[in-house]
This record gives C-alpha cells, structure tokens and sequence, in this order.
C-alpha cells in the first residue's frame, strides 16, 4: 500500500492528507511496474552473461547434436552417391554393352545450380545445411539421369533380336574390295580444303562399281543425287531404329529408294566419286541418336569372309518392300 502524502496548512496550522487525481495515481503505479521488469530483466542479462545457465546448456547441446545429424545425413548421402555410381558403371560396362547401346549423356547433369536457389534457407549451422541441399540436388540429378537409362534399356530389351539385327554391325563393302587404309574418324587434314575439319565417318577406298550393303536391317529415310564436285554427292541414310542411322556417300548408283525397307547385307548401291571426292571411295558413317560415332566400334571383327559372304548370299533373296504412305523418290 502506498504512503499518504501530508501537506502543511498555514491557515490551521496543522499536515493535511494530500489528495492526488486518480489518473496520476495510475501512471504512478504503471511506472514503478515497468521500472521494475526492466530492472528484472537487466539484472537477467547480466546473469546470464556471467554466467553459464541450464538452459544455455540445452540449447548449446541441442544445436550440436543438429549439426551431428546433418553430418550423419551428408555421409549417407555421399553412400548414395557412390552407389549410384556402382550402378552407373555396370549399366555402361554391363547392360549397355549387350545391346551394344552407347553411354546415355545429359548436358549440364553436373552442373550445381545457381547460387540463388539456396538464397532462401536459413542456414545457422556454418553451411552444413547448404551443403546437404546442394548434395541432394546433385544426387537427385544423378538418379534422372539414371532413370533415363534405365528406361532406354527398358525398350532396348522388349525386343532384342529385332535390335540384334537392325544396329549395323557389318562392312559396308566387300572386305576383299577394299583399297588402301581405312580413312580415319574425326579431326584431319581434308584433301581438298586443306584444313582440319571434323571427319564424320570412315572412308573406303575402291573401284567405281563395287557393291554397297547395308550394315543393319532398317529403312531408307534419305536419298539424294547431290553436287558433282561437292558435298557428299550421291549418298542414302537408312534408319535402323533404336536412335541408330547410317549414311553412304560418294555413290555411283542408288539402288533402293525413300521408304524402301532393306536388310542386312542387301545390296543398295555402288560405290564412286562423286560430289567432294579425289577417288573413288565410300563415305560412310553411323548416327546414333543424332549424333556421329565413330563406325569402327560397331564392325563384328570376328567375321569371317565366309560368314560376309553368307550374308550377302540371303539378302540377294530379299524382295523390296515399301512402308505405306510413304512417298518413293
């Protein structure tokens, strides 16, 4: 209860109660509250920066074990990872090889994201918190890729014969034709630009009028007469399917035409010198899906001439075909 206050009166010559309005009594009494929380919580401050409390404690060893998991996360992410890796490495080495399948890539599978992805987490551990972002990210990146291949492999194997049959996998020529060294896959010193360019396929050196097979079963998509004295000349490109093309080039003679289906070790041209060409030689290049590799990987090196000769014996026999609605040239 609060003290009275007591005024001295000259005119009774004795101390009279002193009677305050009701709204200074309050903010009398407001104030002496506020004075005393803040002298409360100054006085807590002081303590708790002197000294070490309970609950700094707990919040200290509630923070070190945050960081300990995450540690534990990112190992078990980095685990993941080098599992995914195994598994990527038999894909490659294991199933894609069966189906003679190149090695699936994605632009930018490696790349991290920007720096502004992660500009919205709130990361008090010294970063471990965007660092398992980032390594889930990754990882994440990974597992689409893998899923791709394994989904490509999926189709790959709903028919493998007809796959076996159509990737090319013979020469383009009679091996006994050949003259000269194989011209190389990839940069060299073109003969008539005489600079380096890419070389997109391999060459066969011959004699105008050699036959021409074609490597895989599949269907003429191309045919062209071309330049005299540039380009490719006459060529044709046969889809096999499976993301799989070959080109022939430099021909003397087209014999099959767009549309047309063919088999392996059919017969479909002749070899020449036309368009950008010194001599008589075939042009020839594999595409797979959409890109050119290189022709020698995909030659079965064990074949026996008589095995070659046995091929292009049973594609004598085959009878052109031609897809519906599809215009011949």
């Amino acid at each position: 209860m609060s003290k009275k206050e007591y005024k001295f009166n000259p005119a009774t010559l004795t101390y009279e109660p002193v009677e305050r309005p009701a709204r200074l009594r309050r903010y009398v009494s407001i104030r002496r509250t506020l004075l005393f929380f803040i002298a409360a919580a100054t006085i807590n401050l002081i303590y708790s920066m002197a000294y070490y409390t309970p609950k700094l404690r707990r919040l200290e060893e509630q923070g070190s074990q945050t960081v300990h998991r995450f540690e534990m996360l990112n190992e078990r992410i980095y685990a993941t990872g080098d599992k995914i890796g195994q598994l990527r490495q038999r894909d490659n080495y294991v199933y894609r090889s069966l189906f003679g399948a190149d090695t699936l890539t994605l632009a930018g599978i490696y790349t991290p994201y920007d720096n502004h992805t992660y500009a919205d987490i709130n990361d008090d551990y010294d970063g471990i918190v965007r660092e398992s972002w980032e390594l889930l990210d990754a990882q994440t990146r990974l597992l689409y890729r893998q899923s791709l291949s394994l989904d490509e492999l999926q189709i790959l194997s709903k028919d493998k014969e007809k796959m076996a049959a159509s990737i090319p996998a013979i020469w383009p020529i009679n091996k006994n034709d050949l003259r000269g060294p194989i011209g190389a896959y990839g940069r060299r010193l073109h003969p008539i630009y005489k600079r380096y360019i890419q070389h997109k396929g391999i060459d066969f050196g011959g004699r105008r009028g050699d036959p021409i097979y074609a490597t895989g079963n599949g269907v003429v998509v191309h045919s062209e007469k071309g330049l005299r004295r540039k380009g490719y000349g006459q060529q044709l490109v046969i889809d096999h399917g499976f993301g799989y093309k070959t080109r022939y080039a430099h021909l003397n003679e087209r014999l099959v035409k767009v549309g047309q289906e063919v088999k392996r070790g059919e017969l479909i041209g002749y070899m020449g010198n036309t368009g950008g060409s010194t001599g008589p030689h075939l042009h020839y290049e594999v595409i797979y899906m959409g890109n050119n590799v290189d022709p020698i990987n995909y030659f079965r090196r064990d074949m026996t001439d008589a095995e070659f000769d046995r091929i292009i014996e049973q594609a004598k026999t085959t009878t052109y075909e031609t897809l519906e609605g599809t215009n011949n040239e």
